[in-house]
């Protein structure tokens, strides 16, 4: 074998894996060293990806766009399998499953706001000034703000396949304006509010050292051992993963041997959804690892929460440089209107939207909710984490733990979005019908959390 530098397929995965490395430690100084940038809250792998797109625009270092695009897809569902095999916390159960519920309808919901929103932008814009635009592009809305790159990405390429042109850069430029929203937009009323007198700087206490608990469960294997305990984190993530790949291949194999026609739709949508199959799968592991403690065939427990915590995070900050490094502004020099019309609409409207949901879920802590939801429904986790950090430093709210545990609940919650996804492209009457479905939708999620609501108050 050809070991130097000649050998492209030998060294490629190191330089840009490399490239990203180097995005994401100069982004953490500018961001440590720069007051500007420390002051946006931007986060660290944004910015990242907004230096790595620059170096790959500028030319200075060749940057492997396809690559970015297989970082993208695989770090989605990588990392949403190393959340779900977290084992929840015993105490509360019952009021956080309920809470997680009323988190999990705010978060669909929001999709389909923005769903709404940005199908009628682009329908309205595809049957006037601009008749050669695909209208099912207004979807890529709640895929870039509600759901970040990775989702953008797929479900971009997807449409791009369809018909599409520049749909994936598309759905990565909208995915990147929400960070900008999350970031900016979100530090404004942040401002906005504290002058109101309406939040505190902080309503934490001391910052406190985390306790051994925080790293470690109870009856878990020992740190270090005949194997690491991370790689067995990490081995248990990939596993999951490999179930996932050869469960979408025996899905989508059987659907397109009983119907070819429906398989050409279909089992695009399998395969860019992998990380809700990954994500189902790694739930199902968890149950059963926990059965098997309970019944006494398994006498450790082998997941770690801090652990799985950091390789979920890894994977998210790895997909979120590579995805927005691989945007190519080529793609949308057409598109630039539908494009500056959903990004603010779609900023507009989540606000709204969920000033008045919150203030029905999260009564006690209302602006925690609100400006954390806010954030991850414009940018990601991360992003709403962030701004949460400004009234509420030390997370003494449940704020911080909704989003995830809606996350988790979004997952079924959301699964009627594969369908609308589908439906939209097939035709304009199609896309009108998927328009009046995803209102639909909001208005059932809209009544589950009224009714939920009633029912917490009794």
């Amino acid at each position: 074998m050809d070991y130097s530098a000649a050998n492209h397929g030998l060294w490629n995965l190191i330089v840009q894996l490399g490239l990203i490395s180097g995005a994401i430690l100069l982004a953490n100084l500018l961001r440590r060293r720069v007051p500007f940038i420390r002051k946006s809250l931007m986060p660290v792998a944004v910015l990242g990806g907004f230096l790595l797109l620059l170096v790959k625009v500028t030319g200075v270092v060749p940057v492997d766009t396809e690559f970015m695009e297989i970082l993208v897809y695989h770090g989605i569902a990588l990392g949403f399998i190393a959340m779900s095999l977290r084992v929840p916390p015993e105490k509360d159960k019952a009021d956080t499953d309920l809470t997680g519920l009323k988190s999990g309808a705010v978060i669909v919901s929001t999709y389909m706001v923005q769903g709404v929103t940005g199908l009628i932008v682009t329908l309205l814009l595809g049957f006037t000034v601009m008749p050669q635009l695909f209208k099912a592009a207004g979807l890529l809305l709640p895929m870039g703000y509600g759901q970040g790159p990775g989702q953008a990405n797929n479900v971009g390429s997807t449409y791009e396949a369809l018909g599409f042109g520049g749909g994936r850069s598309f759905g990565l430029a909208i995915a990147a304006a929400g960070y900008l929203v999350a970031c900016i937009v979100g530090v404004v009323i942040l401002n906005v509010l504290s002058r109101k007198g309406k939040i505190g700087a902080s309503r934490g206490g001391e910052e406190k050292q985390p306790s051994v608990d925080f790293f470690q469960g109870k009856n878990e294997i020992p740190v270090s051992d005949s194997i690491d305990k991370l790689s067995v984190q990490i081995a248990m993530v990939i596993l999951v993963y490999l179930l996932t790949y050869l469960a979408a291949w025996g899905l989508t194999s059987g659907i397109a041997a009983l119907s070819p026609g429906l398989a050409g739709t279909v089992n695009t949508l399998i395969w860019g959804f992998n990380f809700i199959i990954g994500s189902a799968l790694a739930m199902l592991v968890r149950v059963l690892l926990e059965k098997g403690r309970k019944s006494g065939v398994i006498r450790r427990q082998y997941q770690n929460n801090y652990l799985l915590n950091r390789i979920s995070g890894f994977f998210f900050d790895v997909m979120i440089v590579a995805g927005i490094g691989s945007i190519e502004l080529e793609d949308i020099r057409g598109l630039w209107l539908p494009f500056l019309l959903l990004a603010v609409l779609g900023a507009v409207v989540t606000w709204f939207h969920l000033s008045y949901v919150c203030k029905k879920v999260y009564p006690n802590y209302y602006y925690e909710g609100l400006i954390s939801m806010y954030g991850m429904m414009t940018g990601t986790i991360s992003s709403g984490v962030l701004l949460l950090r400004e009234i509420d430093p030390d997370l003494a709210t449940p704020a911080a733990n909704n989003l995830v545990t809606g996350s988790s609940f979004g997952i079924v919650l959301g699964a009627p979005v594969l369908v609308l996804v589908g439906l939209a492209p097939r035709s304009d009457v199609m896309c009108l019908v998927t328009l009046g479905l995803a209102a639909l939708y909001w208005a059932l999620l809209a009544l589950l959390i009224t009714k939920l609501h009633k029912r917490k108050k009794s």
